[in-house]
């Protein structure tokens, strides 16, 4: 099936479940025994449940996987994928990348013992001396958050794999619908659905897919044994945001491309990060590995801090909020909100200066999106 068929259609079986249309809810905690030692398909709501399983086997097929993990919230997700390390292990991380995951790694798992060793992916060579001192795992973005810079997903992970080391990807920005990294060589596609999955910005959720057998079988013990899983209502939702995923991606593409372009033309922009332009320096990649663009970007105003902290106060349809691939549009201060766990000085390494504004650019009318923009540029 292609993929807009999928979307609405895998995971489930109406006539496995009286011919439910849509997966039900099973709301349960645990389930009933045939006999003494004889459980049932499902025993207890942590180690599985029918729409936990729904959701995870349509998170499967849209991503080419063999098998789909669904977890509470994002950080669950990446939590339990880094489990798969040990004390004394390294891992190779993009040096641009979510504030939450750069504090994840560099609190949580160091004092565990893991080290994380931040490269620009894009730099062939800086990878692979990376790689020659060893390596367990690559962990990728791209594009990355906030600043919209690719990583060539065949290039890094045919490498990785020479070197013996495992690649996971970030996918949460442009989602099964626009990138299959498991397709270019990547073993596993790490997902806030929170994001652009849900599209609702109604619930919280998180995935991984892997596309090994045995690498699969790893990652469901450890969310059975650390519990990190969704709940059967947080599913049910998230499903429910899947089926829509394919005509909502195609709006906010559009949205936002023609957003940009307004954006790169005012006279009060310093610079517009959207690979869909033709002037970013990744343009032709973006075209390779990717059939869209995805509905965030990010953009840097030519503004001091009082500017900036003015126009942000005057936009009137834009939500001043964290996250990002909802119905509604979005607009964030990256270096005092999602990235403000991030030192200063590494945040000004990747480049999330003060004047760097994100989008998530929703499905509202184009025309009142500029017109609100235009409007609070004009405080600047």
């Amino acid at each position: 099936m292609n993929f807009k068929t999928l979307s609405v259609h895998a995971g489930h079986d109406p006539q496995a479940f009286l011919g439910a249309v849509m997966p039900p809810i099973f709301q349960t905690s645990t389930f009933a025994f045939k006999g003494v030692g004889e459980p049932g398909p499902y025993d207890y709501s942590r180690s599985g449940n029918p729409t936990r399983k729904a959701l995870e086997d349509c998170l499967a097929a849209l991503e080419g996987g063999v098998r789909g993990f669904a977890f509470a919230t994002g950080m669950a997700a990446e939590t339990t994928a880094l489990m798969l390390l040990n004390a004394s292990d390294r891992i190779i991380v993009h040096s641009d990348l979510y504030g939450g995951t750069y504090r994840l790694l560099t609190t949580v798992f160091q004092s565990k013992g893991i080290e994380s060793e931040f490269v620009d992916l894009r730099d062939r060579d800086a990878l692979k001396a990376a790689l020659r001192q060893g390596a367990k795992a690559v962990w990728i973005e791209t594009p990355t958050n906030p600043l919209m810079n690719l990583v060539d997903l065949q290039e890094v992970a045919s490498l990785a794999k020479s070197y013996g080391a495992l690649t996971i990807c970030d996918n949460t920005f442009l989602s099964p619908y626009f990138q299959r990294p498991l397709e270019l060589g990547v073993d596993i596609v790490l997902h806030s659905t929170t994001k652009y999955i849900n599209g609702h910005s109604d619930v919280v959720g998180g995935a991984l897919i892997a596309k090994d057998p045995e690498l699969a079988e790893r990652i469901g013990y450890l969310q059975n044994a650390l519990g990190t899983c969704a709940g059967p209502f947080d599913c049910f939702l998230v499903l429910r945001g899947v089926r829509s995923l394919p005509v909502r991606m195609e709006e906010h593409n559009r949205n936002s491309l023609a957003l940009a372009q307004w954006l790169e033309a005012h006279p009060k922009v310093e610079q517009v990060l959207h690979p869909g332009l033709e002037s970013h320096p990744q343009h032709a990649l973006a075209l390779k590995q990717q059939t869209g663009f995805g509905g965030t970007f990010s953009f840097r105003a030519q503004a001091d801090d009082a500017g900036i902290k003015r126009l942000l106060g005057a936009v009137k349809l834009w939500t001043l909020a964290e996250s990002l691939g909802g119905v509604e549009s979005l607009i964030e201060h990256p270096a005092t909100m999602t990235h403000a766990s991030v030192p200063a000085e590494v945040r000004n390494q990747m480049g999330i200066t003060g004047n760097l504004i994100r989008l998530s650019v929703g499905l509202e009318d184009i025309r009142d999106l500029i017109a609100d923009l235009e409007q609070a540029l004009d405080q600047v």
